[in-house]
Formats: structure tokens, C-alpha cells, sequence
């Protein structure tokens, strides 16, 4: 069975997350996929972290606990062990959704063209609750350049030889590396595709990067934007497009609530 299916590499970076990270690495093997290959960088946690990942020791290809640089260059780390055709990674705080990568593994299939494979996500609790849904579109450079992260690592797989072209994450970069990772990837292709259904979950919690350091990002995102202006026209331009296409993915009732929760600020931003 496992000679079938296109062999998929995961790799997670982990630094004192053990409050998540066992979900996290559940959320992995329970996928039950047979041809994956799956990477623990821990950058020298001291939580208990350790523990956990010698309890799930045997499900590993590969796992590493060592100071590093930060979380792009553990990224790194695991990719450069990577050999599966495709590969992603899954941060220690976030979970993949069942049979997310049989989903992924049946449109390779069909289309082995591809260089980019993305799904929709939930915002989800520190206990798991959902917060809101998150639904994408087929993502290209601009669009990326007009709207921001409109796609996450929580459900993009990609092809592993794109690094020939590409390169790796910027480890300078601590902040907004993965906007520019994918940036850099979808300027050298537009083979991706949007699967509409919800493959994997971030987690927003207190300790997040994303709830304490607001102005790094601002500061990164500004720095990662700097050369690349785009026009104010096109901005409107690929919000309609991702409306429309929003739609014709069937996704009606998101696409209304969006609307009414954007009426609703204008409303009262406007009192």
C-alpha cells in the first residue's frame, strides 16, 4: 500500500511546548499514513518536552534535542534530513486534522504536477475548542503580496526538490520567516491547489510568538515587504477574487458571516 502513496516528511520544531506537543505529535502518527517519515527538532527544552518525544520515540525517522537559532533554523534543520517527495512542517502547538495527508496523497496523485498543495484551518483554544474557521483560496505570489498569510504551514505540503530553486527559510528571519518562505516559493511556481476542507489547527494561546511580539512582526513583515510594492487596485482586486472563488468552493455561510462581521465593525468603527 505504502509503495503507492507518495512518501510525505513532516517536521516539527519544539522548544518548552509540552503543554501541546503531545497533541501535536498524535495529531501526526494517528494520521496512520504509511509512507511518512517524521522529524522532531528540539531546540533544548527543559519542560518535560523530552520526555514526550522519547514516549513516541519509535514512530520517529529522526529527533535531535540541541541549542539552536530559533525556530527557522530547526525548520531547516529537519528539511535538510527530509527524503520524503513531499514535506512540511507542523509547529508544537498545532495539530494536522484526520486524514489530512491521505487527502493530500490522493491529489498528488491526480496531479503530480503540482509544486503546492494547501487547506483551510480552524483557530482553535489551548483546549483544543474552535475559535473560527479559516478558509483559503488557490494562493499565487501576488496574492500573497496583496492580503498577507493567506495560507499557513498548518496544512501546506509542498514538493521537496522546490528548494533547489528556492533555497531554505531565512534564518535571520524569527517573526515572519514562513510569509516569506512562501513568498519565495510561489514566485517560482504557480502549481499550487486549494483542497476546501479543513486540514490542521492553530493554536492561540498566551504564550504564542503571535501574542507577545506583535511589533517584531510588524517590523519583519515591513522589512520582507520593502521591495515588493503592489498597488492599491490590485489589493481589491484579489479580495474580490478570493470572494468569488470562496464561493464557488461551496463555502456560503463563511462567506456570509465574513460579510456580516465586517458590516458589523464598519458600523460601530463608525459611531
Amino acid at each position: 500500500m505504502s509503495i503507492n502513496l507518495p512518501k510525505i516528511s513532516i517536521v516539527t520544531p519544539s522548544f518548552n511546548q509540552a503543554a501541546f506537543l503531545e497533541r501535536t505529535i498524535r495529531s501526526v502518527i494517528d494520521q496512520n499514513y504509511p509512507n511518512l517519515e517524521y522529524i522532531i527538532i528540539d531546540g533544548g527544552s527543559t519542560d518535560g518536552s523530552l520526555d514526550i518525544i522519547k514516549k513516541y520515540e519509535s514512530y520517529l525517522t529522526y529527533w535531535i534535542s540541541e541549542p539552536d537559532e530559533g525556530q527557522s533554523q530547526a525548520i531547516n534543520k529537519g528539511l535538510n534530513r527530509a527524503t520524503g517527495e513531499w514535506v512540511g512542517w507542523q509547529n508544537s502547538d498545532d495539530i494536522y486534522y484526520p486524514d489530512a495527508f491521505s487527502q493530500v496523497a490522493k491529489i498528488i496523485k491526480k496531479k503530480p504536477h503540482l509544486d503546492l498543495i494547501i487547506g483551510d484551518i480552524n483557530l482553535i483554544d489551548e483546549h483544543d475548542a474552535l475559535i473560527r474557521p479559516i478558509c483559503y483560496v488557490k494562493p499565487t505570489y501576488e496574492s500573497l503580496l496583496a492580503e498577507g498569510m493567506v495560507l499557513t504551514n498548518q496544512a501546506a505540503f509542498w514538493k521537496r526538490t522546490i528548494h533547489n530553486k528556492t533555497g531554505w527559510l531565512k534564518e535571520n528571519l524569527h517573526y515572519g520567516f514562513d510569509y516569506e518562505w512562501f513568498l519565495r516559493l510561489l514566485k517560482y511556481t504557480s502549481n499550487s491547489y486549494h483542497i476546501p476542507d479543513y486540514l490542521g489547527a492553530l493554536r492561540l494561546h498566551d504564550e504564542t510568538k503571535t501574542s507577545l511580539n506583535q511589533e517584531n512582526f510588524k517590523s519583519e513583515y515591513a522589512q520582507i515587504l520593502e521591495c515588493r510594492a503592489i498597488s492599491k487596485w490590485k489589493k481589491y482586486l484579489y479580495i474580490i477574487r478570493r470572494f468569488f472563488l470562496t464561493l464557488i468552493d461551496g463555502k456560503f455561510s463563511y462567506v456570509f458571516n465574513g460579510l456580516k462581521a465586517r458590516c458589523a465593525a464598519t458600523f460601530f468603527n463608525r459611531r
